[in-house]
């Protein structure tokens, strides 16, 4: 059978490298394909095409998600890590992105630094996915946003409170307030504060997460210690940090139907208390689920471009 022409290359590096109206595209076929997940009906529209998933970072649900996800749509997934390929033995970025988009349809790479999977991106002759790096995270914030308009309907014009650290989650959620028009009201320690540049018209900065999350329709949170970042001083993080848990208090400030994020692993008694992850409005692990369902919509625009609604195979 002869393979549907190709769309033009398109990666996705930041949550910023998609227009509102394709996120509105990719939540739409997220709800369609997982509807026929669950009823077991198999839709293979990627059936005999390859995705490398490159670790430098260790990780569950990503590599888990993605690997299903490619099954899922008929395809295959090969894990590739550092330890064991000539990318931890000194080969180039760019020669390595060369030799493995000669070989696969689409990349997925989890990383350090933003700077990396930009370079493999910029050598690459297919679509490459950010897995995850120390600055951005946006397949996780993808999962997130449609967590929310599953649960509670459209995002635009709602206010999301963002707690804890300034790491690449925070980074994110600011990318996706300027592009689906939601208000995100973000409460770091001091010493760990956005820059005041990117503060725009939809992100604000505060001291108090109570004042944060006043009125909020979404709290989410991350560890305090983001992957990679381990050597910190772990007992001066948690003395700076000790006032913006995510406990009773913040949830109280929110809306009575606030809903409650965490990409997860979580470290409960730090960042979050057990009260709030396992309390009726912690949405953690269909959260979780979603990054299954939405990464498979955004493999499928990433390599077959806009399918329609009804689209089968």
């Amino acid at each position: 059978m002869a393979r549907a022409r190709k769309p033009p290359l398109r990666h996705y590096l930041q949550f910023r490298d998609l227009a509102r109206a394709e996120y509105e595209h990719l939540f739409a076929r997220t709800r369609w394909i997982k509807d026929r997940f669950k009823r077991y009906q198999r839709y293979w529209p990627l059936e005999d095409r390859t995705l490398a998933m490159i670790f430098e970072k260790q990780s569950t649900r990503t590599r888990l998600s993605f690997e299903a996800g490619m099954h899922q749509l008929g395809g295959t997934a090969i894990f590739l890590s550092t330890r064991d390929s000539q990318l931890g033995r000194g080969e180039p970025v760019e020669d390595a992105a060369q030799v493995i988009s000669r070989m696969c349809d689409l990349v997925m790479v989890r990383t350090f630094e933003q700077k990396i999977v930009e370079r493999f991106a910029a050598s690459s002759r297919v679509p490459v996915i950010n897995g995850l790096t120390n600055e951005f995270h946006p397949c996780q914030v993808l999962a997130d946003v449609y967590t929310f308009l599953e649960q509670r309907g459209a995002i635009r014009g709602k206010t999301v409170a963002w707690i804890g650290d300034a790491n690449n989650m925070c980074r994110t959620w600011m990318q996706a307030a300027e592009i689906l028009d939601f208000r995100l009201a973000v409460s770091t320690p001091p010493g760990c504060a956005i820059d005041e540049q990117d503060l725009t018209r939809n992100v604000e900065w505060f001291g108090d997460p109570l004042l944060a999350a006043k009125g909020a329709h979404l709290v989410t949170t991350d560890v305090w210690t983001s992957m990679g970042f381990e050597s910190d001083d772990e007992e001066r993080r948690k003395k700076e940090f000790a006032g913006w848990q995510v406990g009773a208090a913040v949830m109280k400030a929110a809306r009575k139907d606030a809903l409650f994020m965490h990409c997860l692993p979580a470290h409960r008694g730090e960042e979050v208390t057990a009260g709030v992850i396992d309390g009726p409005q912690s949405v953690v692990w269909d959260e979780a689920e979603n990054r299954l369902h939405t990464q498979k919509a955004l493999m499928e625009f990433l390599l077959l471009g806009k399918v329609k609604a009804g689209a089968k195979k």
